[in-house]
């Protein structure tokens, strides 16, 4: 279930004194009423379109969970590979407007709170036919536990992660597990040997 978190956000509406200034019978003249008529309509249509943008990123998130259902249920390690255009398409909106949606906001989870820019990653293609492909973050957690689970006297080498991935159908470069790795702030295997 998404829900929009609106705490702390100020309800607006129209202030009465106004609204009956202009539907009265008081004696104003026209440039006033012409004026207030003007303002009147600048923040109607201001309310409307912050409402619309609420209900913009409501459908924007529900898509994210709909499609990421996996992650929420299970952790990182079934976060699924995602583009733009996939909600996009889903919720029949420009890619340009899912981006903007998704700047700068976040989620809140049984397994976190994540910027909604989280969910949309490359895929990593498996080795095997018929499995379904990895995302890069979770191809990044996998790294991460293995080298959580390594023997400290002889730390896992770049090729070693690369073969232990490919045991697991994971098909990556070496450079793009160093990359993943620095990303991460593991060092390299020399430097995790020294600091034993």
């Amino acid at each position: 279930m998404v829900m929009l978190n609106d705490d702390g956000i100020p309800r607006f509406n129209i202030s009465s004194y106004y609204r009956r200034f202009l539907v009265g019978k008081r004696d104003a003249t026209d440039a006033t009423r012409t004026f207030l008529d003007e303002k009147l309509k600048s923040a109607q249509w201001l309310i409307r379109s912050i409402d619309q943008r609420n209900k913009t990123i409501v459908r924007v998130v529900e898509s994210i969970v709909k499609f990421q259902e996996p992650f929420f249920e299970h952790g990182v390690q079934y976060l699924r590979p995602m583009i733009l255009r996939d909600v996009a398409e889903d919720v029949s909106m420009h890619e340009s407007t899912i981006s903007r949606v998704t700047s700068n906001k976040y989620l809140h989870s049984a397994q976190g709170i994540y910027e909604l820019k989280y969910f949309f990653n490359t895929s990593i293609p498996r080795s095997q036919e018929g499995l379904t492909e990895l995302s890069s973050v979770a191809v990044r957690e996998m790294i991460r536990k293995m080298v959580d689970q390594e023997d400290a006297d002889a730390p896992l080498k770049d090729q070693e992660i690369v073969a232990r991935l490919k045991a697991q159908n994971v098909e990556l470069a070496r450079r793009t597990v160093a990359k993943y790795r620095t990303e991460l702030n593991i060092p390299s295997a020399s430097r995790r040997k020294r600091a034993c």
